[in-house]
C-alpha cells in the first residue's frame, strides 16, 4: 500500500528527516500583532523573539482548521491507498479534533494523536513512517502508534521565564523568586500536558548538562535507535554540554539535533532546550 505520513507543524522535525522520510506537514498559524504568518514558512522562532525583544508582546498560535485539513487531505487521498496525520496533544490544541472531523470526509484518512508535542511528536511521526515502510497496513500501524504515544518521554529545561509570565502560565512573583534564585524549571510532557517536574539551579550549562544525564544516566528502559536534542536558539555552549551528557551516559544510534518551532518558541522563549526519546516499556 502506498501510505502518506503528514503531520502538524508542531512536530519540529528537520528539514532533512521531513524529506529522509517523505513526511507531510501543515503549518499552524503564528498570529503576530492581529496579522497571521504559516509557522515556518512565514515565520520562524528568530522572528518571535526579535519581535518580543523590541515590543514585550508575546505572538500567539491558532489551530489549522477543518477545512483546512480537509482540503490538505483531499489531493493525498487521491493519489495514496491511505493518510495517516499524526497530530500535536489534543490538549495542547483543537488541532486533533479538527483533523478528526476533516477525516470523517475520507475513507482513507487515518488521524493518531500524539500525546505531545514538538519532536516528542516527532518520534511518532518517523515511527508512522518506518512503520508505512515495512508494509503494514494503516489499521495496524496507527494501533500501534497509539501504544508508542505513552513511552515518549519529551522534556525541556527553560533558561527564562518572562515568557511563562508574559503567557500567563506563571506569576510575575513566581518568576521573580526563580530569577533570584537562579532555578531554571524542567517541564515534561505527562499525559498529553506540560508540567514542571523539577527546578536545577545555577548557571544554566551547568543545569543542562545535569538535566541531560539526570533524564538518560543508569537507564535500562530506554530504545537507542534515535534521540532528539531540540532547542530554540541555544548557545554553542550550551549544545556543547548536552551533546557532552548525552555522549558521556547514552548510547543513542542516532543523536538528531532539531530547531525548535514557533509553537515551542512563542511560549519557552529563547534557549529553551530538551532532550527527547523512547522508552521499552
Amino acid at each position: 500500500m502506498a501510505i502518506k505520513i503528514t503531520s502538524d507543524s508542531t512536530c519540529d522535525l528537520s528539514p532533512a528527516l521531513v524529506e529522509e522520510y517523505n513526511i507531510g506537514v501543515i503549518p499552524l498559524t503564528v498570529v503576530k500583532d492581529d496579522a497571521s504568518f504559516k509557522d515556518g514558512l512565514e515565520i520562524t522562532p528568530a522572528d518571535i523573539f526579535a519581535y518580543t525583544a523590541a515590543t514585550g508582546r508575546l505572538c500567539s498560535t491558532s489551530a489549522i482548521g477543518e477545512y483546512e485539513y480537509t482540503e490538505y487531505f483531499r489531493p493525498l487521498t487521491e493519489s495514496n491507498d491511505a493518510v495517516i496525520h499524526i497530530n500535536i496533544s489534543a490538549d495542547f490544541s483543537s488541532c486533533y479534533q479538527n483533523a478528526c472531523a476533516a477525516a470523517k470526509n475520507f475513507k482513507n484518512v487515518y488521524v493518531v494523536d500524539s500525546r505531545n508535542l514538538s519532536t516528542g511528536q516527532g518520534h511518532v511521526v518517523i515511527e508512522a513512517a518506518q512503520l508505512a515502510a515495512q508494509g503494514l497496513p494503516p489499521e495496524e500501524i496507527c494501533k500501534q502508534l497509539n501504544e508508542l504515544t505513552g513511552r515518549v518521554e519529551a522534556s525541556f529545561l527553560l533558561d527564562r521565564l518572562d515568557y511563562m509570565v508574559k503567557g500567563g502560565r506563571c506569576s510575575s512573583v513566581a518568576a521573580l523568586g526563580a530569577n533570584l534564585l537562579r532555578l531554571k524549571p524542567c517541564i515534561e510532557v505527562i499525559d498529553g500536558k506540560m508540567r514542571v517536574v523539577k527546578k536545577y539551579r545555577g548557571a544554566y550549562d551547568r543545569c543542562i548538562q545535569t538535566y541531560v544525564t539526570e533524564r538518560i544516566q543508569g537507564r535500562t528502559d530506554l530504545r537507542h535507535d534515535r534521540m532528539f536534542i531540540t532547542h530554540a536558539g541555544a548557545e554553542p555552549d550550551t549544545l556543547a554540554a548536552a551533546r557532552l551528557a548525552v555522549a558521556e551516559n547514552g548510547r543513542f544510534e542516532h543523536v538528531y539535533e532539531t530547531i525548535a518551532g514557533c509553537t515551542v518558541s512563542c511560549h519557552c522563549g529563547p534557549h529553551t532546550l530538551g532532550v527527547l526519546f523512547i522508552r521499552t516499556k
